[in-house]
């Protein structure tokens, strides 16, 4: 033999060096046996046709699992065609896929079904290839029971790292091994009773103690999965008869033949030696079971004699060793069977072959075959964790159910394997794709699943369902945390979403399920056999598919006619008619959405607008949450808690810019030029379940006194499921654009744990809204910056309570204790501690939460100095130009600063009652209505809060200072014109007396939330102003915030229930002293004449006189052709208490003349053509109406006034008139003569009253009988509330 070359040389020493490192010698009956190295290169001389694999180099498991981070292969005899057209053929299916890179290593390895965990061998019914350097799971298509704890030689084969390179993949082996080692021989005959001989056994009744060891053989008709109960694992296996249809059970539960699971095959024929006769107590089934000595062989007729069925019974008895396992198996799978609604259908079983084409969600068990078909494992425990079922691997199924459209959102036809179909790998992947996994323990999907008892459509919508859950809120939280299951510990945030959900929908259970039917009963039964198509219960979107969703639902059938009443449309310029359609909105609620919409995010406050939001992967919800009992949000401790919410109201603020002519070209959507939405969401503290809390500061944070305001449920309080035993830093920064200030926050409240903390006990008595301000804070050694730019903040006075504490642990803070000490301290010590803090940059993110009489406490983490607060002081002002003693220091707020809210001033116990006492006073004060309203007021800036009854948008007052806002506004990005202003309409309660409007500029309006007609507001810092008619409102200026109190009714009352609710009946003489207030009623009153009277035509654009077609404006000239009626009267009513001045308009005026609809309408057509007719009363000289003696619709309105039938008796719905023609001055009451009919009769009567007409209504007999009954009823009322009536 020559002498080998060099390089031949140093390839032997690397084997040598390899095999004695990785494959020791094995210990053998006379000693040590040597390392296998002549035997290894004998088998690598074998392959390569007598040549070793120069280029090939040995590789040790450990070397594969820890180097090899890309799925690769390894062919040792292949030439490169060869592997070239293999790569191709495996790219068919997916063409975009590439395949497995190829690699020149050499495999050798033992063969194994055993693993060391915790220094125990496992047998778990898997394969691995092991040497003495690790050990790995591996896949084989092919595997004799012989192979195993032998050493092979691995062809072929390929590595499939895990996507996380953290764990170990596993081997895929492509061709048979070769064995290093001669095999061994197979034994003599056997004696086998066959299968129609072995069926008796399985039905008979003989005694366990008369039976003996049997074998059996027969073909393999049916492979169950394997199962492991209880840590025991198991299968089934059917043999059939060679010569019938008969099938009879074996049971493989020792932990030595585990393995036969990958040995058999469907159709081959086996002998199976050492089985009992087993009866499963709960289901009656008898089965055989494998003993310790039983061995199975391939069925060969010349090595096997048949042996009569009572010779088989004579031997060795043996007990029914198999019932403990069966009980487990029963115990551990008794679930309630589902009750479906609507008519179920049977699935069809059917046998499939086809390719993975995609995973589609691995922990669910769920794979898409050949681009069409869904192919659902989950029914079936997947004990090899999925592997060899890549994209690209081919499976045969055997006995799988068909269901078709399970679920209405579900794309794909089902193929639902159950416990008694088989999964067959056929070939595997030939493409380089990661090896998915899936979860090994606490499997959700599959708790669930099993729990619950779920047929397919009911999994399928769960599996959308947590998909959906966990790709929104997995960059929060991490997988892990949200996906826990409740088999050991409290359940995570997925399971506390679901499980009622699936409470909801799966009845209790009535009837287990009993596993023994649907693997060994001869009538097939399983949660698969029924079928119906499921409809999703709910859904709960990305908050990016909810704003979609949201703004789809506002501009369906969305019309702009739908904003504005015809009556009224009609006789509307351009400019007010556009103005009413900018801004509108609607609101939904859960119900609006098929199905019902769930929402679900993570709260937070934005940095920009220092407003709540919801939050998650793909998109951000502002928020607005209130109590039901009308305290303030203000649960710091939910800042980064995962929420749900069922009961919501969901706002859509519709903003348009349109061009409409006039009212008819309404339905033509040409003269909208652009339309945008805002979208936001309101709720209550006490509907909002908590998912997952944010570990920092909930358990103390929600430790309110206030305890009202903690949502109860049927699971406990809310503080029993928030309280957490881990304290971590809560993100309370907006992700994207400051991710980095939020890992830095998450690390230091880690070290917090570990370091002590300062704390300070304050009371917030004034709050500013935010402002842009120029704030310089003093640095040492800067110089003064000129040009600096606004910055937004917003500014609280506050009054320190007790002194900085020093806490070693973050966690201890809490108790304050601070209210004791300061109570001792008395007055004095409590007005020396007044501060204004000075919110700017990332701690505006606590604008949300403080509030007027809260008690907050300030937490300085990582630091121990007591005079923190002191040294950061400075005077608000330069010292020269204010006396410091009367003005309290200022103090900017750190970023890195925690605000933690501790109760309200209203919620303190009884010993800490003496700080109310001490601190009365020291609060911004807070006004009523009537207060604003009363002319002895002087205050300039108010608080107060109400109901809005009204919302409107008008033009802002031509004096207001815009340069202030201006700035604001190109910072916000306002979706309303600067030159619009809302008009709130503020009352204590709906109908009650006062009233007052509150303006505010459209620049404001961008992060004002919650602003709805119904809901209660706290208004702070509002500017009180009097207008030239003596009227009081109040603007919005730049230090002036809002707080939603409480929200607007859910379910609002729709338009026939508004209308038919009337305004209060009163008599005239009773709003003297109101007046100024009032702001609808309704009076029973004689209308005694029209004073003057007005038709006109204008020009919808410049509200000029409209005439034969055209406006009659010629310098310029007008390019409108559009004309708009309008109607004006003005009419003296009496009802015998009084007389007042009313002013009607439009179409009220036609409801006073008497005229119906067609005589009206052909009024207004004859007054087209002249543009303008008036008429005016004798009484009603001065006020500037023009009559027209010549003209005949100006004869015909005269002697339509002055007719007897105008002068009747009419209930008129009215309000007050805040912009009367003659300011009402105080007068005494006067005597008046009044007629009633025949009668006369003189009552006391004050000035005459300026009124707006509403609405005019005839009064029949009947009903004017009734009205004056019901007028006389409440006249007590009024005079017991507003003093007496005077009457004659």
């Amino acid at each position: 033999m020559a002498e080998p070359s060099a390089v031949e040389q140093c390839w032997l020493q690397a084997a040598r060096d390899f095999i004695r490192r990785a494959l020791p010698g094995r210990e053998g009956p006379g000693g040590p046996e040597p390392p296998p190295l002549d035997a290894v290169l004998r088998c690598l001389r074998s392959a390569g046709g007598g040549d070793l694999p120069l280029a090939y180099s040995f590789i040790s498991i450990s070397d594969l699992q820890h180097r090899q981070c890309m799925p690769c292969c390894s062919h040792l005899t292949w030439s490169t065609n060869e592997f070239k057209e293999w790569a191709h053929q495996g790219q068919g299916a997916l063409p975009m896929q590439s395949a497995l890179p190829r690699t020149y290593l050499i495999l050798v390895g033992y063969l194994t079904d055993r693993r060391q965990e915790n220094k125990e061998k496992l047998v778990d019914g898997c394969l691995y290839v092991k040497d003495n350097t690790g050990i790995i799971p591996c896949e084989l298509l092919h595997f004799e029971f012989e192979w195993l704890e032998s050493l092979f030689l691995f062809p072929s084969w390929s590595y499939i790292p895990q996507i996380d390179q953290r764990a170990a993949g596993y081997l895929e082996i492509l061709v048979d091994p070769v064995p290093v080692n001669p095999p061994e021989e197979v034994p003599a005959s056997i004696p086998v009773p066959y299968p129609v001989s072995a069926e008796p056994l399985l039905t008979s009744r003989i005694p366990c103690k008369d039976r003996s060891k049997l074998t059996v053989a027969g073909e393999l008709a049916r492979l169950g999965p394997l199962l492991c109960i209880s840590h025991k694992t198991f299968f089934f296996l059917f043999l059939k008869c060679f010569t019938s249809a008969v099938l009879f059970p074996v049971l493989v539960q020792k932990p030595n033949q585990l393995a036969w699971h990958h040995t058999l095959q469907l159709g081959h024929r086996y002998t199976i030696t050492g089985l009992s006769v087993s009866s499963l107590k709960k289901s009656g089934h008898r089965v055989f079971v494998t003993g310790v000595s039983s061995c199975l062989l391939p069925y060969c007729a010349e090595q096997v004699r048949e042996q009569p069925v009572d010779s088989a019974w004579q031997g060795e008895s043996t007990p029914s060793s198999s019932l403990e396992t069966a009980e487990q198996l029963s115990g551990s799978l008794e679930l309630g069977v589902e009750e479906r609604p609507g008519s179920t259908k049977e699935s069809k079983i059917i046998s499939y072959v086809g390719t993975v084409t995609k995973i589609l969600n691995v922990q669910a068990g769920l794979f898409l075959l050949d681009d069409k078909v869904c192919l659902c494992l989950a029914y079936q425990q997947l004990l090899n964790s999925a592997r060899g079922l890549r994209p690209g691997a081919c499976v045969e199924l055997i006995d799988v159910h068909l269901l078709q459209k399970p679920l209405v959102s579900f794309p794909f036809v089902v193929l639902g394997a159950c416990l008694s179909s088989t999964v067959v790998l056929k070939s595997f992947s030939r493409l380089s794709i990661l090896y998915q996994p899936p979860t090994s323990s606490g499997n959700l999907y599959l708790q669930l699943l099993f729990r619950h008892n779920l047929g397919m459509p009911l999994y399928l919508w769960l599996v959308s369902l947590l998909e959906t859950f966990e790709e929104r809120f997995s960059c929060f939280f991490g997988r892990r945390t949200l996906l826990l299951s409740s088999t050991h510990r409290n359940p995570g945030a997925a399971e506390k979403f679901l499980v009622p959900l699936l409470q909801a929908v799966v009845p209790d259970r009535e009837e287990a399920r009993d596993i023994y039917n649907e693997i060994l009963a001869k009538i097939h039964q399983c949660p698969l056999q029924k079928c119906v198509t499921l409809k999703p219960l709910c859904q709960a979107p990305s908050l990016s598919a909810v704003c979609r969703m949201a703004e789809q639902k506002s501009w369906e059938g969305f019309s702009p006619s739908q904003l504005l009443s015809p009556l009224e449309a009609q006789h509307m310029g351009t400019q007010e008619l556009n103005r009413r359609l900018a801004w509108s909105y609607c609101t939904l609620s859960a119900g609006s959405f098929q199905p019902q919409l769930i929402l679900l995010g993570v709260l937070r406050v934005s940095s920009r607008s220092s407003s709540l939001q919801l939050q998650d992967k793909t998109s951000t919800l502002p928020c607005v949450i209130s109590h039901k009992d009308g305290s303030p949000f203000a649960h710091t401790a939910l800042l980064g808690s995962l929420l749900q919410v069922e009961n919501y109201q969901l706002v859509v603020e519709r903003f348009l810019q349109t061009d409409f002519p006039s009212w008819e070209q309404l339905a033509n959507l040409e003269y909208v030029r652009d339309k945008k939405i805002s979208v936001y969401v309101q709720f209550y503290f006490e509907d909002v379940q908590v998912l997952h809390a944010a570990e920092g500061q909930i358990r103390k944070g929600l430790r309110s006194r206030n305890s009202s305001s903690l949502r109860k449920n049927d699971g406990g309080s809310l503080t029993s499921d928030l309280e957490t035993p881990e304290a971590k830093m809560l993100k309370l920064e907006d992700p994207k654009p400051d991710t980095q200030s939020a890992e830095d926050c998450q690390k230091g409240q880690s070290s917090t744990t570990r370091t002590s903390c300062v704390s300070r006990l304050f009371l917030v008595t004034q709050k500013e809204g935010l402002m842009l301000g120029n704030y310089q804070l003093p640095r040492e050694g800067d110089r003064e910056r000129e040009g600096q730019e606004l910055q937004r903040s917003f500014q609280a006075t506050v009054l320190w309570l007790g002194r900085p504490r020093l806490w070693s642990h973050s966690r201890e803070t809490g108790n304050p204790l601070e209210l004791e000490e300061t109570s001792c301290d008395g007055e004095e010590g409590v007005t020396r501690h007044e501060a204004l803090l000075l919110f700017m940059g990332k701690s505006l993110r606590w604008f949300p939460f403080l509030h007027l009489e809260g008690l907050y406490r300030f937490i300085v983490p990582h630091c121990s100095d007591l005079e923190v607060f002191d040294k950061l002081c400075f005077p608000p002002v330069p010292a020269k130009f204010l006396n410091m003693s009367s003005c309290p220091l200022c103090l900017p707020i750190q970023d890195t600063w925690h605000l933690q809210h501790e109760t309200w001033i209203s919620c303190l116990t009884e010993h800490q009652l003496a700080v109310r006492s001490v601190l009365r006073g020291m609060d911004q004060r807070i006004s009523s209505i009537p207060e604003v309203l009363s002319n002895s007021f002087t205050g300039s800036l108010v608080s107060f809060s109400g109901e809005i009854v009204e919302r409107t948008l008008c033009a802002s007052p031509k004096n207001e200072k815009t340069s202030v806002t201006l700035g604001l506004q190109k910072q916000k990005g306002s979706l309303l014109a600067s030159d619009h202003s809302v008009k709130l309409s503020i009352s204590v309660a709906p109908g009650s007396p006062g009233v007052v409007d509150i303006y505010i500029a459209a620049t404001y309006l961008q992060h004002l939330w919650g602003l709805l007609p119904g809901a209660k507001i706290l208004f702070q810092n509002l500017e009180r102003k009097i207008s030239r008619f003596h009227n009081v409102y109040c603007t919005y200026i730049a230090s002036s915030c809002v707080s939603i109190i409480s929200l607007p009714a859910f379910h609002l009352p729709s338009g026939p229930a508004e209308e038919g609710s009337s305004p209060r009946l009163v008599f005239l003489s009773n709003l003297l002293p109101h007046l100024q207030h009032l702001p609808q009623a309704r009076i029973l009153c004689h209308l005694s004449c029209v004073l003057t009277l007005s038709l006109q035509w204008v020009c919808s654009l410049c509200s000029s006189i409209f005439k034969e077609g055209r406006c009659t404006r010629d310098n310029p000239r007008c390019p409108s052709h559009t004309g708009v009626r309008q109607a004006s009267a003005r009419v003296l009513v009496e009802d015998g208490t009084g007389e007042a001045f009313v002013l009607c308009r439009n179409q009220h005026v036609a409801a006073m003349l008497g005229l119906s609809l067609l005589e009206w309408e052909a009024l207004q057509n004859c007054v087209q053509s002249r543009g303008r007719v008036s008429i005016q009363h004798g009484e009603a000289t001065g006020t500037g109406c023009v009559e027209e003696p010549e003209d005949l619709i100006a004869c015909y309105l005269r002697s339509l006034c002055r007719s007897p039938l105008i002068c009747r008796p009419i209930l008129l719905d009215f309000s007050l008139d805040r912009k009367p023609s003659k300011i009402l001055q105080p007068a005494p009451l006067q005597l008046r003569n009044f007629r009633c009919g025949e009668v006369d009769f003189v009552s006391q009567v004050g000035p005459r009253l300026s009124l707006l007409c509403l609405n005019v209504e005839e009064v029949e007999q009947d009903a004017l009988s009734y009205l004056n009954s019901e007028r006389i009823r409440t006249s007590a009322h009024c005079r017991w509330e507003h003093g007496p009536v005077s009457t004659g």
